[in-house]
């Protein structure tokens, strides 16, 4: 069977629909050819794994020749298709499930695109909305429509990414430059795609790198993307401790940030795309939670301490405070967070011992 696959746009949603890939992989016969299309930097996310037989880099956006346009649907056209999976929600990607040929067309009934899919899901709903269900179980419910048999949880659900040679080289560069010591680092990430509500403050961040490397004896590490640079710089510069060092000037990319939590001991972050990859690659963690509930990213096999305040609005998942205080993350102290992160410590020795 020869099937293309439209992956998620969000980092973190595409490292949650690994199981789905991986039902997919194991439920579409003796030999099915798995197409991947995703944005180019999905593609860094699922590299080192072998969920997928080919890839078809697809960018409405960008400039790049092929990603777009006439170009890539006659690649669509080219690859035929026995059917489309949609993992993605928009009326744009039906529109092009449905100009790929492809008899079969599997996806929710959102956003105006039933009448483009062949088989129609529904999300549960009450009273026109969506009730909460967590992001792993949206997507195995597609593998399920495609006949793929789902075996019995936590299992199921596992989150699975991988690192490639390039991305290890990458990380032993970074664990060389700042003398990181195995099984001494802390990851931290306090930035998030998604919008400045997700952002824990610099200052906080700051406070707990300190009190990590002075009190815990850890060499701490914060994570930043390309446009996090500055705000990485600060906080190094804010803890003013030799054991904290960031990532800001070295040549950034999402392998490099994938093998960097692989050899964490802990990771401290928000709810953000590097938070699914500590998941994916069984690295403990302590996530911190503002704008956006815990649910949808929820997993039973993440070894996770969850923080959040008790404010009214929690969960509001807006992209920036429309209250304006940003209370959520700003409430959250880094005494609270340090002391989340010795109990999750007190934690892994229980189970060690």
């Amino acid at each position: 069977m020869n099937v293309g696959i439209f992956l998620p746009n969000w980092i973190g949603d595409a490292v949650m629909a690994t199981p789905c890939l991986r039902a997919l992989r194991q439920g579409l016969g003796p030999r099915p050819r798995l197409v991947g299309i995703m944005r180019p930097y999905v593609a860094d996310v699922l590299a080192g794994t072998s969920w997928l037989d080919d890839q078809i880099l697809y960018d409405p956006r960008g400039t790049a020749a092929g990603q777009r346009g006439w170009r890539f649907w006659r690649c669509l056209r080219q690859q035929k298709f026995d059917a489309v999976v949609l993992l993605t929600n928009s009326l744009r990607t039906a529109v092009l499930a449905a100009l790929s040929g492809a008899r079969q067309r599997v996806g929710y009934a959102r956003h105006g695109r039933a009448m483009l899919l062949t088989k129609k899901l529904y999300p549960p709903a009450a009273n026109g909305k969506l009730l909460p269900r967590p992001t792993v179980d949206y997507y195995l419910d597609i593998a399920r429509a495609m006949g793929c048999s789902v075996g019995q949880p936590p299992e199921d659900k596992r989150l699975e990414l991988s690192t490639t040679p390039a991305d290890e080289s990458a990380a032993d560069a970074v664990w060389r430059q700042y003398g990181l010591r195995e099984g001494r680092v802390v990851v931290l990430n306090s930035s998030g795609a998604f919008g400045a509500a997700k952002l824990w403050p610099e200052e906080h961040s700051a406070e707990l790198a300190r009190r990590l490397a002075e009190a815990l004896d850890f060499d701490v590490l914060v994570l930043c993307g390309p446009s996090e640079r500055d705000s990485a710089r600060r906080i190094v510069q804010r803890a003013a401790h030799p054991r904290v060092v960031s990532l800001a000037d070295a040549p950034l990319g999402i392998g490099l940030s994938k093998a960097c939590v692989r050899r964490a001991r802990l990771m401290v972050t928000t709810d953000s795309g590097p938070r699914h990859f500590a998941v994916a690659l069984g690295v403990p963690l302590v996530t911190l939670f503002g704008p956006t509930p815990a649910y949808w990213g929820h997993n039973p096999t993440s070894c996770e301490l969850e923080v959040s305040t008790n404010l009214d609005c929690l969960g509001c998942h807006r992209r920036k405070c429309p209250l304006g205080h940003h209370r959520c993350m700003r409430d959250l102290s880094a005494e609270v967070v340090y002391q989340a992160v010795l109990r999750q410590l007190e934690r892994l020795a229980a189970r060690v011992a």
